[in-house]
């Protein structure tokens, strides 16, 4: 026992000292892992992640209102300058309208994760890095039912990327950081605590968010959640707010749930997720009464597909599954989360009680097929065929000759290009040029034809 001392000459250990000595040390060695104590300072860590987390714009066209939605009204009538406040004064023409999201770059090569919401519809999504430089993104794939999407870039050079970590080992009351653009103000660090684990929140069938007190605004919508060690554990999506700001009270994607779709929407552009062909219920306490069953635990059957795997399996209504390929089913919630994340194709234990009695068969897990258009993942729509430059500034131009003089009252001594005609959708058409507008210089040189 010499090794516990620090003198150069060890003395011996009374009796009573050595058995203290010993118990400290076999309690010690017991003992659990203690939680982490606060950071003194989010610094070191947030400079290492910052550079790996983007701002992502969007921008699409709203179509015009119908012809007559909206009503005539005299110019100098006060509803009319209440419409014109409201929607502006090209009112009833289409409009571009822009939306503000975050996201988190998972490969060097370009690849960055996003909420599906956040480019949902959109016909240009635009990046934003930590050094303010901007890059377009090309959609991969996306789903609705999770709320992910996949995106690309195309760089010159390796970009900082984060990795996932381990959600399932997320604690409540661990330290957490979220990063994002919220209310599109720039990059912006907040941390908190991991408030609640396997949220509902009705958002879609595969539920299973991570709360967290971390303020989370609008904009922060894609951005990553970061545990200490500067993995994502969760990607942030959803807010509960009464005002429409933080009241330390959102919604995370796990990780673990995150990665596997977004594997598949980097490998196939939507996500594939098993089937069995069952419909299941909550056990509720009065069916615990009624079947006498001997918890609330597991996911009732109250429908099998015919013809379908569970069918075949030999599964039956009123069938209390309790496990799935080795994995406690603590709910109905639970099974179709397992059951979607299940490889497709794959064989596995499905665990039952049945009438009281244990009953496990073997079931292949297929692939689920889409209910309808609207719930498909969809893929990047194909490229449009390449426009003009002036096509895409919404301009049409002609000469300026005698004719367009005339037509459009020039006098003789200007000198340039004459604007024909403009998109009102466009960005020629956002600067408020006009047909009769006359070019006269771009980028400081002369022109006198729609060529120059």
């Amino acid at each position: 026992m010499g090794g516990l001392n620090s003198g150069a000459e060890s003395e011996p250990v009374p009796p009573m000292r050595f058995l203290a000595a010993f118990i400290t040390i076999l309690c010690l060695a017991a003992a659990p892992a203690l939680a982490r104590p606060a950071p003194e300072s989010f610094a070191d860590l947030t400079a290492k992640l910052l550079p790996a987390v983007v701002n992502i714009s969007t921008s699409q066209t709203l179509k015009a209102p119908p012809k007559g939605a909206l009503p005539d009204l005299p110019p100098d009538s006060p509803l009319s300058e209440l419409f014109k406040n409201f929607l502006g004064p090209r009112g009833n023409q289409p409009r571009h309208v822009t939306s503000l999201g975050s996201g988190f770059i998972i490969d060097p090569s370009g690849y960055i994760v996003t909420n599906n919401h956040v480019i949902d519809n959109a016909e240009q999504i635009t990046v934003t890095f930590a050094d303010n430089t901007t890059m377009p993104a090309k959609l991969v794939g996306r789903d609705e039912k999770t709320d992910l999407a996949l995106l690309k870039v195309a760089p010159k050079k390796p970009l900082p990327a984060t990795k996932f970590g381990d959600s399932d080992k997320a604690r409540i009351g661990d330290w957490v950081i979220a990063i994002g653009d919220p209310f599109g103000i720039g990059s912006t660090v907040t941390a908190g605590i991991v408030s609640a684990r396997n949220r509902d929140i009705n958002a879609g069938p595969y539920d299973d968010f991570i709360q967290t007190d971390a303020p989370i605004n609008r904009g922060n919508s894609g951005g990553p959640l970061f545990d200490m060690d500067g993995n994502v554990i969760g990607i942030n999506s959803q807010i509960f707010s009464p005002s429409g700001g933080s009241i330390g009270i959102g919604f995370a994607i796990p990780s673990n749930l995150a990665r596997d779709v977004v594997q598949q929407l980097r490998q196939f552009g939507s996500a594939r997720r098993g089937w069995i062909g069952v419909r299941i219920q909550p056990v509720t306490q009065e069916l615990v009464e009624a079947m006498n069953l001997p918890s609330n635990r597991g996911a009732l059957v109250s429908d099998v597909t015919k013809g379908g795997p569970a069918a075949r399996a030999g599964l039956r209504n009123g069938d209390l599954v309790t496990g799935f390929d080795g994995k406690p089913v603590a709910d109905n919630r639970a099974l179709p989360r397992i059951v979607a994340n299940t490889p497709i194709g794959k064989t596995v234990n499905i665990d039952v009680l049945r009438k009281g009695r244990k009953v496990s068969s073997r079931i292949t897990v297929q692939k689920l097929a889409d209910a309808s258009p609207k719930d498909k993942a969809v893929k990047a729509p194909p490229a449009p065929k390449p426009r003009s430059k002036l096509q895409q500034m919404g301009l049409s131009l002609g000469v300026l000759d005698n004719g367009a003089r005339g037509r459009y009252k020039i006098g003789p001594k200007v000198q340039g290009v004459v604007v024909t005609a403009v998109d009102p959708g466009s960005p020629a058409g956002d600067k408020n040029m006009r047909p009769g507008d006359v070019i006269v210089q771009v980028q400081g040189a002369g022109v006198k034809t729609p060529a120059d």
